[in-house]
């Protein structure tokens, strides 16, 4: 009798082991994990999202930045080593505006994969720099602004999408 228990008890224990293996692989307790993604996925038509761009467009803050903070943004970028500067996005492929020191020059440019693409506009002397800047705005930089063409497009892709905005130069200058 105790020759045919031992095996028994052996198999049950290796089936018992070989499942909690594959339970474990398949993920264990599906309820425990965190549901992905942690937002409701909606199926948007093309009306929906035009309303939700105006709707980002319209929050954007129309205050503009200010000589003080146009002028402590140059002295900030000044001081970084020629080829870097505000990139406040760094990731694969397209990562918004940037403002790179070249020399005694500041350029804003597109930013891909972390690299800089060729100037948009360049700025010379603190003096344009500070006048060009001060004026600027959220809204402004998002490319919405006609107003300001150095900025401004009609790609709805492009606009708003990782510009310069208050926050990241406030927190690049304090840094």
């Amino acid at each position: 009798m105790l020759a045919t228990i031992i095996p028994l008890i052996g198999l049950m224990l290796i089936v018992w082991v070989l499942g909690a293996a594959l339970w474990s692989m398949r993920g264990g307790k599906r309820q425990s994990q965190t549901k992905w993604p942690p937002y409701p996925v909606i199926n948007a038509s093309e009306e929906e999202m035009q309303r939700r761009h105006l709707e980002c467009r319209d929050r954007l803050s129309h205050a503009a930045y200010g000589e003080a903070a146009a002028r402590s943004l140059w002295q900030k970028l000044m001081t970084c080593e020629p080829g870097t500067g505000l990139i406040h996005q760094f990731h694969r492929d397209y990562c918004g505006h940037g403002l790179i020191r070249t020399g005694n020059t500041i350029t804003l440019r597109e930013i891909y994969d972390g690299s800089a693409g060729d100037p948009l506009a360049a700025w010379q002397t603190e003096a344009d720099f500070v006048a060009f800047f001060s004026r600027q705005s959220d809204f402004s930089c998002s490319g919405f602004d006609p107003g300001e063409p150095v900025f401004f497009t009609d790609d709805r892709w492009s606009q708003n999408n990782q510009r310069l905005t208050w926050e990241i130069i406030r927190k690049f200058v304090e840094n």
